[in-house]
């Protein structure tokens, strides 16, 4: 390390979305708003698949793993932020951005694997129907997401060494709301070539390939489905198909968008907005999309809030006596 990297015990500054002192309390309203959304309606999704045994199935048990990691994604940055407005202050240490950074990536990559795994399962339930419990089996769907989970660990701790070996100056302002990877490669004093082509190299591996493997399902999934002869069934299929396909268009263009991109005309500051989307956005979002068009969810979330009419006996764990 550098002399001037000695920053272990040092401060940097989170910059934020904007410096204007009227807009402040705005946005920590409306990131605090979005952020209580994002924990109850994903902590909503978890607690009726859990409570319902009709949900006991693959493709319930990869969307609660989801709202799980969408809860602890946005946890890594929100509340950091709301704190530094708060209390009026932009300090984050030296220890606590690269903790951030490193959940961030564990959490943002572990997202990415589960969306690729639910493409799957969803092209085994259409193109496979009659082997579809066999194929995803409960070994299986637990294997796939201890996978996906120990290969966003790896991709993190790799980013985040990295990292520890760059250089920065003392006095370091990020022009972001958290410390981004590639925001802190940028602001480097030291000479950061490995970096890019790692973080540009894992991109391509890590979020290309799966990205490759979605729009392979879906091919074979849409093919499947025009050579269905019932309209019905080709309803039914899409619309299993139709959340999990907004969710994975909100959260690689975002993300793409941010990593991909090197315009020369492009700031940091739109840069940090275009990060809200796949930060705080799309977890929010991902509750609503999910249950909005899925009866089973509405049935679910119905008779675990106790509302009449709906499983009222069964979501209060009492049977009915003859």
């Amino acid at each position: 390390m550098g002399p001037d990297n000695d920053t272990g015990g040092s401060q940097f500054l989170l910059l934020g979305l904007s410096e204007k002192p009227e807009l402040q309390p705005l946005i920590f309203g409306l990131f605090l708003s979005m952020y209580l959304i994002t924990v109850l309606g994903n902590l909503l999704i978890i607690l009726a698949v859990s409570s319902d045994s009709h949900l006991y199935t693959p493709m319930y048990f990869f969307l609660s793993n989801l709202s799980l990691v969408d809860i602890c994604f946005t946890s890594t940055t929100v509340p950091k932020m709301l704190w530094n407005l708060q209390t009026q202050s932009k300090a984050i240490t030296y220890d606590g951005c690269i903790t951030q950074m490193y959940f961030l990536t564990l959490f943002g990559g572990w997202d990415n694997f589960l969306l690729t795994v639910m493409a799957y399962d969803r092209y085994v339930a259409i193109c496979h129907p009659l082997h579809y419990t066999a194929i995803m089996n409960p070994r299986l769907c637990g294997l796939l997401v201890l996978v996906s989970f120990i290969i966003s660990v790896l991709n993190s701790l790799l980013h985040s060494l990295m990292i520890l070996r760059l250089s920065f100056p003392a006095e370091l302002e990020i022009p972001h709301f958290f410390c981004e990877i590639k925001q802190m490669i940028k602001l480097a004093s030291s000479d950061t070539f490995l970096n890019d082509t790692m973080m540009y190299l894992t991109t391509g591996l890590l979020a290309a390939g799966p990205l490759a493997g979605i729009l392979y399902s879906y091919s074979k999934i849409v093919s499947s489905i025009c050579r269905m002869s019932s309209a019905q069934g080709k309803y039914k299929a899409f619309s299993t198909c139709a959340s999990h396909l907004s969710v994975v268009s909100l959260f690689y263009c975002t993300v793409l968008g941010v990593y991909l991109s090197s315009a020369p005309t492009r700031t940091s500051q739109s840069s940090a907005i275009t990060s809200v989307m796949y930060t705080v956005v799309t977890p929010m979002l991902n509750p609503f999309i999910y249950s909005l068009r899925n009866k089973d969810i509405k049935r679910a979330l119905n008779s675990l809030l106790g509302m009449p009419g709906i499983n009222g006996d069964k979501c209060l764990g009492l049977k009915k006596r003859p």
